[in-house]
């Protein structure tokens, strides 16, 4: 995933940056932050795109499922109706006509139980892996904006300082 990489290389170049002496505050180059800002901006819309995939993927699944288990059901009433030619042959057929049915509900909800999950498992870590994205964006961001500011608020002091002792 690209966007790990882009906060990756945010968090290197924090790391890297100079230091402002005596503070916990460091000097980064606004055009390089603001750049792999825009690059996250556009990736992000490609983790969207994987996400709405993965819904619909989830939807097709749960068709095929119950198309599946609606051909079972047809199969099971095919055979029940081509027993029906003698008294014993119609009691088993009934009977196995039931346990089909049931069989082929049970498994129609199994399947359907184990798509649901399936797919929103696959959803909550996609959830997951935006929430922990934008979070670390947000941090990142906003570090950047606090660092610059108290960068700038320094270099005014100085100045003002500096025309003070002028006159």
């Amino acid at each position: 995933m690209e966007i790990f990489t882009l906060l990756e290389t945010l968090e290197d170049i924090l790391e890297k940056s100079k230091s402002v002496p005596f503070t916990n505050k460091v000097i980064v180059n606004k055009d390089e932050i603001v750049e792999i800002i825009q690059e996250i901006r556009l990736k992000l819309p490609d983790e969207l795109k994987q996400a709405k995939w993965i819904k619909e993927e989830r939807q097709r699944i749960l068709l095929e499922a119950q198309k599946e288990a609606d051909g079972v059901v047809k199969e099971a009433e095919s055979r029940i109706i081509s027993m029906i030619d003698e008294h014993e042959i119609t009691r088993k057929a009934y009977d196995q006509k039931n346990e089909i049915i049931e069989t082929a509900n049970e498994m129609s909800r199994e399947i359907t139980n184990g798509t649901k999950e399936y797919a929103d498992n696959l959803l909550e870590n996609t959830e997951k892996v935006l929430g922990e994205t934008l979070q670390n964006l947000e941090k990142n961001m906003s570090e950047a904006l606090n660092l610059m500011h108290m960068s700038l608020e320094d270099m005014i002091k100085t100045v003002q300082n500096s025309r003070k002792e002028l006159q």
